[in-house]
């Protein structure tokens, strides 16, 4: 008995493992556009550190914008080739949009 519930017991984890593999063999590759670091150069965005007022006088104003959200408060200004991020009233970040 003790023999047949240990040969039992070898079967269930064989069968474990290989459902364990089955399962992560079946991932999903998502693939997302790779920002040459070179192309910031060339293109004139906010600084971090710089206000809203400043941003607006120096960029214009942005197509569309979201926020502020949660603590502390993060706005979004969404620009033709790009996206600004501030905390508060201060750029924290300046993305470029991809290419299409």
């Amino acid at each position: 008995m003790q023999r047949q519930l240990k040969s039992n017991l070898g079967r269930v984890l064989a069968c474990s493992i290989l459902l364990a593999a089955s399962l992560t063999s079946h991932a999903e590759e998502l693939k997302t556009p790779v920002m040459n670091q070179g192309d910031r150069q060339t293109v004139n965005l906010p600084r971090s550190g710089q206000d809203m007022s400043s941003v607006e006088s120096q960029f214009g104003q942005p197509i569309s914008t979201k926020g502020p959200v949660g603590t502390p408060p993060i706005t979004v200004w969404d620009y033709p080739g790009y996206t600004v991020y501030f905390e508060g009233q201060t750029v924290i970040h300046a993305v470029l949009k991809p290419k299409n």
